[in-house]
C-alpha cells in the first residue's frame, strides 16, 4: 500500500501546503486532511501546521469571513447553513458569532425578498397556502431562519 504514495521531501511537502493554502483560504481541518496524503510523523505535521500559522498562509479567522461572504452572497445560503457546515469544519461557535458581521441584514432580508419575489410566481397549479408554505420549506433548507422568513414574505 505505501509504495503507491510519490514520496516527496519535507520541503516539497510544506510548498505543497502553502500552494493548497495560497489558492484559496483553508481552515485547519482541511490543511490537516490534506497533510493525510503525505506519510508525515506528526512533528513535522505540526511544524507545517506552524509554518503556515506564522506566515499567514492558514488564518482561521479570514477563513471564516471568506467563507461566510462566499456562501451567502454567491450561493444565497441562510446564517444557519453556514454555521452548521463551518461547525463541522471545526471552527468555533465564538468564532462563527463574531464573522457573521461579513452579511450585512439588510442584505440578509432583501434575499429573502428576493427569492419570494422570484420563486412564488413559478410555483403554478398551488393554493397561496401551499405556495407560501413550499417558499417557506425552500427557505428554511438554505438555512434562513424561520422567524425572519415569516417576517419577509408576508404581505
Amino acid at each position: 500500500m505505501q509504495n503507491e504514495h510519490k514520496s516527496f521531501t519535507f520541503q516539497e511537502i510544506k510548498q505543497k501546503l502553502v500552494s493548497y493554502c495560497v489558492y484559496q483560504d483553508r481552515c485547519h481541518k482541511e490543511v490537516e486532511e490534506k497533510m493525510r496524503d503525505f506519510l508525515l510523523i506528526p512533528e513535522a505535521k505540526d511544524e507545517i501546521l506552524l509554518y503556515l500559522m506564522n506566515e499567514n498562509y492558514l488564518n482561521e479567522e479570514r477563513f471564516t469571513r471568506s467563507y461566510i461572504r462566499g456562501k451567502f452572497y454567491i450561493k444565497h445560503w441562510g446564517k444557519q447553513k453556514i454555521k452548521s457546515q463551518l461547525k463541522i469544519k471545526g471552527i468555533s461557535e465564538k468564532l462563527i458569532s463574531t464573522c457573521m458581521s461579513e452579511i450585512y441584514d439588510d442584505d440578509y432580508e432583501k434575499q429573502i425578498k428576493f427569492f419570494a419575489e422570484k420563486l412564488l410566481p413559478t410555483y403554478k397549479g398551488l393554493n397561496d397556502f401551499q405556495k407560501k408554505n413550499k417558499l417557506i420549506r425552500f427557505l428554511v433548507t438554505k438555512g434562513y431562519e424561520y422567524e425572519l422568513i415569516m417576517e419577509n414574505i408576508t404581505k
